[in-house]
């Protein structure tokens, strides 16, 4: 298999390529990134001298370099990480949001389309969905993003599946819960907090802290990436999730006592704009033809923790 990643040097496409280069040495991976402030060649630093990865920097909203590379190096499979994702900054300033999620996934839709790519792997997120009160989001309900992140997002799944509808193109779209683990960047909950408190600094909760997200570590989203790869249908949605809710007050709970802090290293600010109260996703479509995570939430957070202690060497430069 020959796959072009986009978004590879970010946190997720980072750990889906060394999972893939570990799991499956014969493949040719290329990683096209744009390198804005989220991806970082370091991330990948460990594997940038096997002959079966490519590294290209180049935006995916540019055509010519996205045709170029898929005639170049042959490429059969797209996985699509590639995205602006946080939500502050797209409260900020949505422009980048629409034009790397919305047009970017557009030009890489219509390159697939005349390259006649084999799979089309659409990496979106639970976001798109919106908040739930009570049970879980099923792949056919209706999407409801609250912010310029989630709505951008959800833009480019109904295009992507417009691709399959209407030209074929072997689509698949995945929606997962909130990742953590090795290489995420230090805006995101679980890294910032770490980071915090290993330089003394305060942990900083919006509202009351009693907003609900579900967690899943990296790599086992990689593992349900790879799966639906070999195995997924499409023109299919399919939820991904690791089964672990949780608040993020009792995350920053369990943060401090596996440093040995107390709640006086906790601040309370005020809410986030378009703040979703709970994002709960039903994985069972995923998990009844094979699939379902093997990290236990405690023991990967844990292990976590203990890469942050262990690589500040990686994530001090971003924090400055």
């Amino acid at each position: 298999m020959k796959l072009l990643v986009t978004g590879g040097a970010g946190f997720i496409g980072s750990n889906f390529i060394r999972y893939m280069m570990n799991s499956n040495p014969d493949y040719e991976i290329i990683n096209l990134d744009v390198l804005t402030y989220a991806g970082n060649p370091d991330n990948l630093k460990d594997i940038d001298k096997n002959p079966n990865y490519t590294f290209i920097k180049g935006d995916i909203c540019e055509r010519g370099i996205v045709n170029a590379i898929l005639d170049r190096h042959n490429v059969d499979t797209i996985v699509h990480f590639a995205a602006e994702s946080h939500v502050g900054r797209s409260i900020a300033d949505a422009s980048a949001f629409v034009r790397t999620n919305v047009l970017g996934t557009h030009t890489l839709l219509e390159c697939a389309c005349s390259h006649h790519i084999r799979n089309f792997m659409h990496i979106s997120t639970d976001e798109v969905y919106g908040s739930i009160q009570e049970g879980s989001f099923k792949e056919s309900d209706s999407l409801a993003p609250s912010n310029p992140y989630s709505a951008s997002k959800a833009g480019s799944d109904h295009l992507a599946l417009s691709y399959f509808k209407t030209f074929n193109l072997p689509v698949i779209v995945t929606r997962c819960t909130n990742n953590f683990g090795p290489y995420q960047y230090p805006e995101k909950l679980i890294p910032l907090f770490v980071t915090n408190l290993l330089d003394g600094n305060n942990v900083l909760i919006h509202g009351t802290g009693k907003y609900v997200r579900d967690w899943i570590h990296v790599i086992d989203h990689c593992r349900a990436i790879e799966f639906l790869l070999n195995h997924g249908d499409a023109g299919e949605v399919y939820n991904i999730s690791g089964g672990n809710e949780k608040t993020n007050f009792e995350i920053t709970q369990k943060i401090l006592a596996l440093l040995s802090r107390d709640n006086s290293m906790i601040e309370y600010v005020t809410d986030r704009l378009g703040q979703d109260f709970r994002y709960s996703l039903d994985s069972s479509k995923i998990q009844k033809i094979g699939w379902k995570p093997r990290y236990s939430f405690d023991e990967a957070l844990k292990e976590t923790i203990a890469w942050y202690t262990r690589n500040e060497w990686w994530w001090r430069p971003l924090k400055k």
